[in-house]
């Protein structure tokens, strides 16, 4: 088996030389790694101080206030688009309101014709039978002379 001896009498054998440079080898990686993360922090510290440049946004900033005008336009349009139509709303609602009065207006005066009418149909089929009365009187007056008249002997001399 292979031991390793260092200075200050320290022994080394087997597994535990192998988990030593196991250890030393996670131990330089793990500096390796901080080394390049420390120099890629400060590549991109140099770089934010001395190359970056603020992108120019000015070109979004007047898009913004040409979408914003646009917005207020549809807005006021829409505005006067509801006003429209509640002024439509509250015509329409007038009219069904007049239209009901005026249909409840045509069946009160549809009733009182009615009733006129049936009362002078009522008041004509009375007076028909009062003249038909009239005549049957008359007829039978008529009637009654005339056989009077033919009865009397004295009828036929001139």
């Amino acid at each position: 088996m292979a031991e390793l001896e260092l200075p200050g009498g320290f022994k080394f054998k087997g597994g535990k030389i192998f988990a030593i440079i196991t250890a030393l080898a996670t131990f330089v990686g793990a500096l390796y790694g901080v080394f390049v993360a420390y120099k890629d922090y400060t590549d991109f510290k140099n770089f934010i101080q001395n190359e970056y440049v603020e992108p120019d946004l000015s070109g979004f900033d007047k898009r913004i206030d040409l979408v914003q005008q646009q917005v207020d336009m549809l807005q006021s349009e829409m505005t006067m688009i509801l006003e429209e139509v509640n002024l439509v709303a509250s015509t329409a609602k007038e009219l069904k309101d007049d239209l009901k009065s005026d249909v409840r207006t045509l069946q009160q005066d549809s009733r009182h014709t009615e009733s006129v009418v049936n009362s002078v149909k009522n008041n004509t089929r009375d007076e028909l039978r009062l003249f038909e009365q009239s005549i049957k009187d008359l007829e039978g007056e008529l009637e009654l002379k005339i056989n009077k008249a033919l009865a009397n002997p004295l009828a036929g001399v001139k």
